[in-house]
């Protein structure tokens, strides 16, 4: 039994090695296109809503927090918004419109030309983030899109002003902990690019 448990626990960090090890071979450079996308927003005065279900949810609010607190250094507090957070808000849109557009209406009321979506889908295929995205695009917002797997119907709606952070794995666990190391990167990297 000990042996057994002591195999499965080296196979899950074996193979999140692994994942990430894929993911440096395939990523590296859409995630240098989401940190100049992300400095550039910024620079212009623009701010980035970020949404996404379950555990991405928690990565939004997670994401938004190193930007608005500080992520390793002390600096000026960036424009970050969760749109996993007013429990008013999402409570409210559910109830009345539906699941499906908790974050969209958010992003309708909140977002302008020149902010960012970034969206995160472990699946591609979350309804409520797809309708985030068609919204953020009539509104002339960039799309970061951070997914797993083919990258879903969320990856077909993106065009070549979009980014699309695909982690190269099907497993959910492994797809997130690649998104975690994803959002601590693009973080080191915009504060190096803006502040060092």
């Amino acid at each position: 039994m000990n042996m057994q448990l002591n195999e499965l626990i080296e196979f899950n960090f074996t193979q999140s090695i692994e994942t990430k090890q894929q993911a440096q071979s395939t990523m590296v450079a859409p995630i240098a296109d989401a940190v100049k996308l992300i400095v550039a927003a910024f620079q212009n005065g623009n701010k980035m809503l970020i949404c996404g279900n379950g555990g991405s949810a928690a990565d939004a609010q997670h994401f938004a927090a190193e930007f608005t607190g500080r992520y390793e250094m002390e600096r000026t507090p960036l424009p970050a918004v969760a749109l996993t957070t007013d429990t008013s808000a999402l409570t409210a849109i559910g109830n009345d419109y539906g699941f499906d557009v908790v974050f969209s209406k958010q992003v309708e009321a909140l977002g302008q030309a020149g902010d960012i979506l970034y969206a995160i889908s472990t699946s591609g295929n979350s309804g409520n983030v797809i309708k985030a995205i068609e919204v953020a695009k009539a509104r002339g917002m960039h799309i970061i899109a951070m997914v797993g797997k083919d990258g879903g119907k969320i990856a077909q709606m993106l065009s070549g002003a979009d980014v699309n952070l695909c982690v190269p794995a099907n497993r959910t666990a492994r797809i997130q902990e690649v998104h975690l190391l994803t959002l601590h990167t693009i973080c080191d990297a915009v504060d190096t690019l803006m502040f060092k």
